[in-house]
């Protein structure tokens, strides 16, 4: 191939490459309603209800490390994930398929703690393990899980909805899964730096970040409690990118802009011990980090209110504003920092 018809997928990012592959796939059915776009697909059913299917993908040494993640903690971990698609829709998850690559320097015994760990997330989040595959893999372990909930129409999320003046709201605190991956990575680097002494890592002074990052939680109890008081948000995604990548997914699909306020932004007083002991901007791991699986949705002012009498684990980090004031934030000293153009 010639080197100036080659193009890096790095180049062009992973928004842009999903656009281009998108555009090859020609057919459409009936029955899906909504496809590529979304935290989920959605697919039409009989009567008021509509199937969604999304799947997540965990590569070792790309998506996690087995020298810091027990394998039933990587086995919650990616059930965790692919259900958090399905809440973002407001939907209800029902089965999984679970797919393993599995190379030969694991065990039967090691197969069976991340099937411990899916056993586990089923429990929690009441989703049944329906199939998969097995296969082998030459040199790392792969997992990738389907999973499949329900819905009703009428309350079917999507990313697009989001209105001008609506509320950017977030469930829980941010930043702590990187604060834990931050932790996690330092511990090994001094392991691999001391691989001739006995070592033992003590992380007890870090078990709510480092949980952050191995085990998180699936927001179950928001979307239960948007069905219990009848609110609806207006749009939803699930924080698996950092709130400045998602939100910008959001406002992109509804066509409107955004202003953070970053005073507002929820961040453990855990994390922030970890990103003064590092000497990093804990502004940066709430921002930016990745993986929390938060909910974030952007609510009528007037529902805020109300929604909070009901449920209080979530805070208003922001207001969406018209398509051309753009996306930015103001941040507690004063002054902007725009988000597009770091995007353009």
């Amino acid at each position: 191939m010639d080197e100036q018809s080659f193009t890096s997928i790095e180049s062009v990012g992973r928004t842009s490459l999903i656009e281009q592959i998108t555009e090859l796939c020609s057919y459409s059915s009936d029955a899906v309603i909504s496809g590529v776009g979304d935290d989920a697909a959605v697919i039409d059913e009989t009567g008021d209800r509509a199937g969604l299917l999304t799947s997540e993908t965990f590569l070792e040494g790309i998506d996690f490390d087995l020298t810091y993640t027990p394998l039933h903690h990587l086995g919650y971990k990616s059930v965790s994930a692919a259900v958090s698609d399905l809440l973002a829709m407001n939907g209800k998850p029902e089965a999984i398929l679970i797919n393993l690559g599995l190379p030969n320097k694991l065990s039967v015994g090691m197969v069976k703690q991340i099937y411990k760990g899916i056993d586990a997330a089923g429990n929690d989040f009441g989703v049944q393990l329906a199939g998969g595959d097995l296969t082998a893999s030459h040199n790392i372990l792969s997992v990738s899980v389907t999973a499949y909930g329900r819905v009703q129409k009428k309350r079917l999320t999507y990313r697009k909805g989001a209105k001008v003046d609506d509320a950017i709201c977030v469930t829980g605190d941010l930043g702590g899964a990187m604060a834990g991956l931050r932790i996690l990575m330092r511990e090994k680097s001094f392991w691999e730096e001391h691989q001739n002494e006995q070592f033992q890592p003590d992380l007890g002074d870090y078990e709510y970040v480092v949980k952050r990052q191995l085990v998180p939680v699936a927001r179950k109890d928001v979307v239960k409690a948007f069905s219990e008081q009848e609110i609806l948000p207006t749009s939803m995604i699930d924080l698996s990118k950092g709130v400045v990548n998602d939100l910008e997914q959001l406002i992109r699909a509804s066509g409107v802009g955004a202003r953070i306020y970053g005073a507002a932004l929820p961040v453990a007083i855990e994390t922030r011990q970890v990103a003064d002991e590092i000497k990093e901007d804990v502004d940066k791991y709430a921002l930016y980090g990745g993986e929390d699986y938060e909910m974030l949705f952007t609510l009528p002012e007037e529902k805020v209110e109300p929604f909070a009498e009901a449920f209080n684990d979530f805070v208003v980090i922001g207001k969406i504003v018209p398509e051309e004031e753009g996306y930015a934030m103001q941040p507690p000293t004063g002054g902007e920092i725009r988000f597009d153009e770091e995007q353009e």
